[in-house]
């Protein structure tokens, strides 16, 4: 399986998480899928989202507010909304978000390190109604996962430690956010193209995605080489 592949050594966590959410709506019925981390300072921030189209990435920056995912970090449980439209009183944001983006129903699965929580896995589906309770076992068990392979190492034991590892994550994504803006201007494509074309760039050059993504955002390397047809460039 391509998520375990990446324990048995030094991986990108970021293209790791982004695999999680595209293999959780492959595998567990659902129509989208994102994660949250905890920050440094006590907030929570997106991390990655099965695709990076501006209303999805809208509706999971919302959960950082409220929402089903916040309350499941807050709690460290499972939290289900079977319909978004009749939760507005409940989460006003966030639902208001979700439905406008076409979303019926929400599944937020905790992301733990023994009793405490680092993120969640938020599950999405077009239509309302209960995600399936199988999907829901095995997305825990994705959830498990992503949190061995965030850590990397059995002996990580400190609060600090932990949060040095998250904070240097979500610092990584803020990069690629500035990356992908610079691949939309130049070559005039959506911000989930641009993403797109970023992670294959990396991935075909054998790089982290991170590390292209900081040489394209301060000028080190030119987008026209991200926007071209990929190829191994490592030789130049």
């Amino acid at each position: 399986m391509s998520l375990a592949d990446t324990l048995v050594a030094d991986f990108d966590v970021l293209d790791f998480l982004g695999m999680l959410t595209e293999r959780a709506v492959e595998l567990l019925r659902v129509d989208a899928a994102g994660v949250i981390l905890a920050d440094q300072r006590g907030g929570w921030r997106p991390a990655a989202a099965s695709s990076e189209t501006s209303g999805l990435v809208e509706v999971f920056a919302a959960q950082t507010r409220q929402g089903p995912c916040l309350d499941c970090v807050r709690t460290g449980r499972l939290v289900v909304s079977e319909d978004l439209a009749a939760d507005t009183e409940r989460w006003p944001q966030f639902a208001a978000f979700a439905v406008g983006a076409g979303f019926g129903a929400a599944c937020a699965i905790p992301m733990r390190l023994r009793d405490e929580v680092i993120g969640a896995l938020t599950l999405l589906k077009t239509a309302s109604g209960p995600v399936e309770p199988d999907s829901i076992s095995l997305g825990q068990a994705l959830a498990d996962v992503a949190t061995i392979g965030i850590l990397q190492q059995r002996a990580v034991t400190r609060h600090e430690i932990v949060s040095e590892q998250l904070q240097a994550t979500l610092h990584r994504r803020t990069v690629i956010e500035q990356a992908k803006g610079v691949l939309a201007e130049r070559g005039g494509v959506d911000m989930h193209e641009a993403y797109t074309l970023l992670r294959g760039y990396a991935r075909v050059n054998r790089r982290r995605l991170s590390d292209v993504a900081g040489e394209l955002a301060n000028g080190e390397l030119d987008a026209t080489q991200v926007l071209a047809p990929h190829a191994d460039t490592r030789g130049a």
